[in-house]
């Protein structure tokens, strides 16, 4: 809930691997970040709060657009459409036969408006009507754009919710959300240091892990159902921290609760990996975790007999892989082919994801 990254893209073939010709990131103002963080839990005139919030992401996905095209020398007649994700703020899948949904804050038409380019929105709702989880939808643009034959690879989006992609190097796609990400950590931080984020992981590397807090925070038990699955901050949140923290018996410092918090993010993330694909050879990580030096250190630490390093050793630098990967599933809207992977969501089959706002 940091802000908007936009790339411009051209998604690719299975002869032409992805191109991007640029990068721009708009932060969220204090804010809306709040505002955002409070629709995640019941609370008083939500469909108004939800509305204004809408608009407030849009306006900057069209500020972040504008950008972007400038940066780029492009116009907007040179663009087939915008891939925007919106900001989920509800996530409760119901499963086969069970009828579930999820939030996406998002408004298409003033986006479509504003930018005067077609937007295509709403892209897990479908899979979740086929009786998917809805998530993660990243695990086929990972397999378009990091597999290669023949070898075991996982990809580790770290962002607020970790979710881990598995492809086996013979065709195969897993993936699933195995657990909280930045989000615990950058809601610690924010609470205790008044910092958006824990620059480097460098605060959470002047406390110590606290083993008996540790375990406790591997007891949840959604860490322990099987795929597919998928979670949000209605789980991982800073109520559920707190919660575990009072039945503490002795007092934790904050700075201890950050290393403990780095060191439970990466072990489900390690887990999640060797339990499902015991036979990985690397380890890609992408989202804003990729640059916390404390959280890369430990992974490498834990996995030592596989290859750890950021998606940007390989060409797409980590803050830009989820943009493009909403830019490839737009491409994938427009030429109707299918954006969900059902052996990843546990979808009925592959369905068509998103809606269109023409401009015209």
């Amino acid at each position: 809930m940091d802000g908007v990254d936009a790339v411009l893209a051209t998604p690719g073939t299975a002869q032409e691997k992805l191109r991007l010709h640029g990068h721009v990131h708009r932060p969220f103002g204090p804010s809306l970040r709040k505002s955002l963080i409070s629709l995640n839990s019941t609370g008083p005139d939500e469909l108004h709060r939800s509305a204004l919030a809408s608009n407030a992401i849009s306006l900057a996905y069209a500020d972040a657009v504008t950008v972007l095209l400038r940066e780029c020398s492009q116009d907007a007649q040179a663009v087939r459409a915008i891939g925007a994700h919106g900001q989920t703020v509800r996530h409760s899948p119901g499963g086969i036969g069970r009828a579930g949904y999820t939030i996406q804050l998002i408004n298409g038409s003033l986006l479509a408006e504003r930018c005067g380019i077609d937007v295509v929105c709403d892209f897990r709702n479908r899979d979740i009507a086929a009786g998917g989880q809805g998530a993660p939808l990243v695990p086929a643009f990972h397999a378009a754009v990091f597999g290669i034959d023949g070898l075991p690879q996982a990809i580790l989006n770290l962002g607020g919710i970790a979710n881990v992609t598995l492809l086996d190097g013979a065709g195969g796609v897993l993936g699933f959300d195995c657990g909280p990400g930045n989000a615990l950590l950058d809601l610690w931080c924010q609470k205790h240091r008044d910092e958006p984020y824990d620059d480097d992981g460098s605060w959470s590397m002047t406390g110590r892990i606290d083993t008996q807090l540790l375990e406790r925070l591997l007891e949840e038990p959604y860490l322990h159902k099987p795929p597919p699955k998928s979670t949000g901050l209605d789980l991982f949140n800073l109520p559920w921290l707190t919660r575990i923290l009072a039945k503490a018996t002795t007092d934790i410092t904050a700075s201890n609760v950050q290393a403990t918090l780095v060191e439970f993010t990466v072990r489900v993330a390690v887990t999640a990996v060797q339990a499902q694909m015991p036979t990985t050879r690397r380890l890609l990580v992408c989202g804003g975790g990729a640059f916390n030096g404390a959280l890369m250190r430990r992974l490498c630490d834990l996995l030592p007999a596989v290859a750890v390093s950021s998606t940007e050793a390989y060409g797409l630098p980590a803050q830009q892989v989820e943009a493009a990967a909403f830019a490839w599933l737009a491409q994938s809207y427009i030429n109707r082919q299918p954006g969900n992977c059902p052996a990843v969501t546990g979808a009925v089959g592959p369905r068509i994801l998103g809606c269109l706002y023409p401009v015209r």
